[in-house]
C-alpha cells in the first residue's frame, strides 16, 4: 500500500473509532472530529528528552495537542507540526494557552538530542516525549494509534507507517477532538479558539 493511501486509510480508521466516543455534541461545531467523552486517549506518562516524566495532568489549564510520529518522517509529521505551530501563531496571545506534544514512535533513532533539535525547528515551546519500545506500544494502544516499521534498503533506513492526525484536549484535560492530517492551520486555530471560548 502506498504511503499516502495508508495515511488516509489510517486516519479514516481512527475517525471511525473516534465516532464511537461522541456524546451527543454538535458534530458541526468543529472542523475536526468531535470525540468528547471517548474512553481512550486518556493520559500519557513518558519522559521528555531531559528524562523528566510528563503526564497530561501537568498541563491542566492549557489546550494540549498530541501527535504521534518520528523525526525522519518525510511528509506527514513535519507538515502536521508546522500546521500546529502556525495555528498557535494565529491564536495570537492565546497561543500561550496551547501546548504541543510530540510522541515518537521511533525511540530507536529519535534520541533526546534529535528530538530537542526537531522540536526547536517548529516551536521551542513544543515538547517531545520518548519512551522505551514497551512504553511506546502501551501509550499507542491507549490512544488507538497504529504504527509499523517498513524495512528500507539498509537496517537503519526504515520508515514507519503511522496514524495521521492529532488529539486535542481541552483546558480541563478532557479529550475533545481528533484532527485530520492536512486540514490546515486556519481550521485548527478556529477549533482551538472555540475550545478556549467554551472554557471561559
Amino acid at each position: 500500500m502506498k504511503r499516502r493511501a495508508f495515511v488516509v486509510a489510517a486516519a479514516g480508521a481512527v475517525a471511525l473509532l473516534a465516532a464511537c466516543g461522541k456524546t451527543g455534541t454538535d458534530a458541526g461545531a468543529f472542523h475536526a472530529i468531535d470525540i468528547t467523552g471517548a474512553q481512550y486517549a486518556r493520559d500519557f506518562r513518558l519522559p521528555d528528552p531531559d528524562g523528566r516524566e510528563r503526564t497530561l495532568s501537568e498541563f491542566k489549564g492549557k489546550l494540549v495537542a498530541v501527535f504521534f510520529g518520528y523525526a525522519q518522517c518525510p511528509d506527514v509529521c513535519p507538515t502536521s507540526l508546522l500546521e500546529l505551530a502556525q495555528a498557535r501563531q494565529l491564536l495570537g496571545a492565546d497561543g500561550e494557552k496551547l501546548q504541543g506534544i510530540f510522541i515518537t514512535v521511533d525511540p530507536e533513532r529519535d534520541t533526546p538530542e534529535v528530538l530537542k533539535a526537531y522540536m526547536a525547528s517548529f516551536d521551542p515551546g513544543f515538547i517531545a516525549l520518548r519512551g522505551t519500545p514497551e512504553q511506546t506500544a502501551e501509550v499507542a494502544k491507549e490512544f488507538k494509534v497504529f504504527y509499523a516499521k517498513v524495512p528500507g534498503k539498509t537496517p537503519d533506513t526504515y520508515t514507519i507507517d503511522h496514524t495521521a492526525g492529532m488529539y486535542v484536549f481541552d483546558t480541563q484535560g478532557r479529550i475533545r477532538l481528533f484532527t485530520r492530517h492536512g486540514a490546515g492551520a486556519q481550521a485548527l486555530a478556529e477549533d482551538l479558539r472555540r475550545l478556549l471560548q467554551s472554557a471561559s
